[in-house]
């Protein structure tokens, strides 16, 4: 007669086998999908695709009562630029209350005025708190308005998932990367890149 704990040894011998293969097949997976998501990240980062268009929709970023942050300041600077160089004759503010009585989509457009562009030429939006949401929001505007081409502006790391939600929402847009700041250092660059990865997989997983 075989003893009880030999019989349970055996038994857990290949259970156990099993359990690593499939953790180390998994940490191979994740690895594949991380470095296959940073790889697009960087694609579309280095890529200003900005053709003439119907409009420059610009993605909001933090402001700071009512004054746009350096990094707002810079993806305002960049649709302004893209206005000035007849790019598109509107710009689309995106953005919504950032915890203040102000709005990301206000301030942008405060910005733009006083920044020379007319308030004839500029929509804001103030409603939306995410990217997905800011999306959803641009897809209503460009069809009320029958926007066929929008050039999107953001920071370059956040341009791959903004791109594939546009393309799950049927928008026909083109991408454009602002300047970096001066304030951003690698540091923050790294953080920027793991938020992008962890936020885009949290998107494909519809866990967002």
């Amino acid at each position: 007669m075989i003893p009880q704990a030999a019989v349970q040894t055996r038994t857990r011998k290949p259970i156990l086998r099993w359990t690593l293969i499939a953790t180390a097949l998994l940490a191979v997976l994740i690895l594949v999908w991380v470095r296959w998501v940073y790889g697009q990240i960087q694609w579309y980062a280095a890529r200003d695709m900005a053709v003439p268009a119907d409009a420059i929709a610009v993605f909001g970023a933090a402001e700071y009562d009512g004054r746009p942050s350096p990094v707002f300041r810079a993806r305002l600077d960049h649709a302004e630029s893209l206005y000035s160089r007849g790019i598109a004759p509107l710009i689309i503010t995106l953005g919504g209350d950032g915890g203040d009585q102000y709005s990301e989509g206000r301030v942008g457009e405060a910005y733009l005025v006083g920044a020379g562009v007319p308030d004839s030429d500029i929509i804001a939006e103030t409603e939306s708190t995410s990217t997905d949401e800011s999306v959803h929001r641009l897809a209503v505007i460009a069809r009320t308005n029958n926007l066929q081409r929008i050039v999107v502006v953001s920071d370059a790391a956040h341009l791959f998932r903004i791109h594939q939600i546009c393309a799950a929402n049927g928008l026909n847009f083109l991408t454009s990367p602002r300047p970096k700041v001066p304030i951003e250092g690698p540091s923050g660059q790294r953080e920027r890149l793991q938020h992008e990865i962890i936020s885009y997989t949290l998107w494909r997983l519809r866990l967002d």
